[in-house]
């Protein structure tokens, strides 16, 4: 890639480490969205054992790349999210990829539409694997920091999309397992 494409690139996707998510660190401040897809794609490279017949290093990168129209929007929780709101982020991030320079905007074009598709394992595990990431997060996070909804759907958040694969499965019910002792523990502090 040219140098000044690159810096421009590069720019436009430093805003996902400025944006925040609606998730709290374990030290008790917000999670940004750098974070959440740096630790995702780390979670994949972690189960690639258990995919063999999956190309992991797509699922990587689709990890990586997965939430970059938060760059231009910022976070906006599943919960509150619209229909609006989706297809807004989808225009600025097509605008955003339109301008790469190939094989780039080819390649991450191919990438978006894989992974909205939702029908090859590899978009599956992504999609799968972020909603997982995001619980688990919610789980090291102080429980003060919890919205009164999060108490039920944090519990059932991903497991539709976990339902693809055994092992996907088991680590959505480890994750709710987690998620309820954590409520059982914290059944004295205050809730939010």
């Amino acid at each position: 890639m040219e140098i000044r494409a690159l810096l421009k690139a590069l720019s436009a996707a430093e805003q996902l480490k400025n944006n925040t998510r609606h998730s709290w660190t374990s030290a008790g401040r917000h999670e940004s969205v750098a974070e959440h897809s740096w630790r995702l794609a780390l979670m994949a490279y972690f189960v690639k054992d258990e995919y063999p017949e999956l190309d992991m290093d797509k699922v990587i990168r689709m990890c990586l790349i997965h939430d970059l129209g938060e760059a231009f929007t910022g976070d906006i929780p599943a919960f509150v999210k619209t229909k609006e709101d989706e297809e807004r982020e989808s225009a600025l991030l097509s605008r955003w990829v339109e301008s790469l320079p190939s094989p780039f905007k080819e390649e991450m074009g191919a990438l978006y539409r894989e992974m909205d598709a939702l029908e090859t394992g590899e978009a599956k595990l992504c999609k799968a694997l972020d909603r997982m990431e995001t619980i688990i997060q919610h789980n090291e996070a102080p429980l003060s920091t919890w919205l009164p909804l999060e108490y039920e759907k944090n519990q059932v958040y991903g497991r539709e999309q976990c339902a693809f694969s055994p092992y996907t499965k088991e680590l959505q019910e480890t994750v709710k397992n987690d998620c309820l002792e954590k409520i059982r523990r914290g059944a004295g502090e205050a809730t939010p």
